[in-house]
């Protein structure tokens, strides 16, 4: 099947209230200004306080603007005063891509050139590039689609280390100062339609939990995040290719390890041991559960599917949850919306209210308690090919496109659009940006913006 656009990195009642809610994970050492992961400390990419500005351009709000060599879709994360982000350079020019969703970007055969595979650690305050650092070198053993990356997976960073993953090359990890401290290789394997790989990765008390989706052997791995050594792994039977990054849910009752595939929904615990999953995804799972008001948050929508659903789950499931057909609740199942999924984007939950971008260009709202439709899908005007995942801060829900254009809505019940902010038009941006306290970090192909509003 051809691929219609390139996974990125390209996610109830407040318990009863202490009871249900659940509390979310983040990485040691972090501080309430840190971006460590992939959407934030919590995968819900909502900013932690005010402050974030919601106008700029090219010039306005611009504390600063870095070109990064090479191309990546990876998030920059923050830790600190260092900003740690992922590329990879090629000895030739890549290909040209187009933006939007369509067919004939497929490549069945990798590049013949040499790549680099690398981390830069940039400084927050000025950025200036502290320290750029070598991984891998090498030609690619997978192809990618024409707008894809070998540098998709954001890393993941803590009060010392940042821990980088490049599939089919290896996880490493390194100091704030960039000495490598260990290196783990990983296998090769097929991608579906020679897409490339995508899925961050998770770290949580210690762990460092790596999703290996593809054609040939899935399988979940943990890794001993000091040492680099394998704690377990667990063969992931039925899966194919995913792109979905896992999210570690701290319930009052456990932690568990989130992992949204194709075939099933499937959350482990500490110890790799399955403890419930659910049947009933679409034909591609690209976006990151999360938590919101004491429920699961899980999305699978690839567009040329009829089933796209939108599920939200209780927590304290055990084996299989997945409803009856045609049922859209269960005992573990709060609430499911079988078609309002999107492809690429992860959803965002705010003040009990579930937003879901659209690839093409829509924008539609869902009650986070039960599921009820606030408003439908509305066409963005002017919106066009969305791939990151949108983001919100003081009361707005911001979604940006490939384009570079951000158009911002007032979080509520109705569709309000407010305005837009514009980037350089020769650009083209993927990633998912990064919060870091009252600075907005947007990675482009060509660069990087940090944006925050004059002190």
């Amino acid at each position: 099947m051809a691929r219609s656009s390139i996974p990125t990195r390209a996610g109830a009642a407040i318990a009863a209230l202490a009871m249900t809610v659940a509390f979310p994970a983040a990485p040691a050492g972090a501080e309430p200004g840190d971006w460590p992961a992939f959407r934030g400390p919590a995968a819900r990419g909502v900013a932690a306080a005010g402050g974030l500005p919601d106008r700029w351009s090219s010039t306005e709000n611009v504390a600063w603007k870095t070109d990064l060599p090479g191309r990546g879709w990876s998030s920059p994360v923050v830790v600190g005063n260092r900003v740690f982000i992922t590329t990879c350079e090629s000895t030739e020019p890549p290909e040209e891509a187009k933006k939007g969703l369509y067919f004939g970007g497929d490549r069945s055969e990798p590049s013949s050139a040499i790549h680099r595979w690398k981390v830069l650690a940039l400084d927050l305050d000025s950025g200036s590039i502290r320290w750029e650092r070598t991984l891998h070198e090498g030609v690619p053993t997978q192809p990618i689609h024409i707008k894809g990356s070998h540098a998709s997976e954001t890393p993941v960073a803590d009060g010392g280390k940042v821990w980088c993953v490049f599939g089919g090359i290896g996880v490493f990890c390194l100091d704030h100062e960039g000495t490598e401290l260990w290196r783990t290789p990983l296998p090769s394997r097929r991608m579906r339609a020679g897409w490339g790989t995508a899925a961050s990765p998770a770290l949580h008390d210690g762990r460092l939990y790596v999703v290996l989706d593809n054609e040939e052997e899935s399988e979940i791995l943990a890794l001993d995040a000091a040492s680099g050594a394998e704690a377990w792994r667990v063969a992931r039977e039925g899966e194919k290719s995913n792109w979905s990054t896992p999210y570690v849910w701290v319930t009052p009752q456990r932690t568990e390890i989130v992992t949204a595939g194709t075939g099933q929904v499937r959350s482990y615990g500490t110890d790799g041991a399955l403890l419930w999953s659910l049947r009933g995804m679409s034909a591609i799972t690209i976006a990151t559960p999360y938590e919101h008001d004491g429920l699961l948050v899980v999305s699978s929508g690839y567009v040329m599917d009829r089933s796209k659903p939108l599920w939200a789950i209780r927590p304290g499931a055990a084996g299989d949850i997945t409803p009856e057909e045609g049922a859209t609740t269960g005992p573990s199942i709060a609430w499911c919306q079988p078609s309002a999924a999107p492809y690429n984007p992860s959803t965002i939950a705010v003040d009990g209210r579930v937003y879901v971008l659209h690839d093409r260009g829509f924008l539609a709202a869902y009650a986070g308690a039960d599921g009820r439709e606030l408003h439908p899908p509305r066409r963005i005007p002017e919106g066009r090919a969305f791939t990151a995942s949108p983001w919100a801060a003081d009361g707005k829900v911001f979604c940006i496109n490939e384009d570079g254009v951000t158009f911002v809505f007032r979080a509520g019940d109705a569709f309000e659009p407010l305005h837009t902010n514009t980037l350089a038009e020769d650009d083209m941006c993927m990633a998912t940006p990064a919060l870091a306290g009252d600075r907005l970090l947007i990675r482009t192909a060509a660069r990087i913006y940090c944006i925050r509003a004059p002190r």
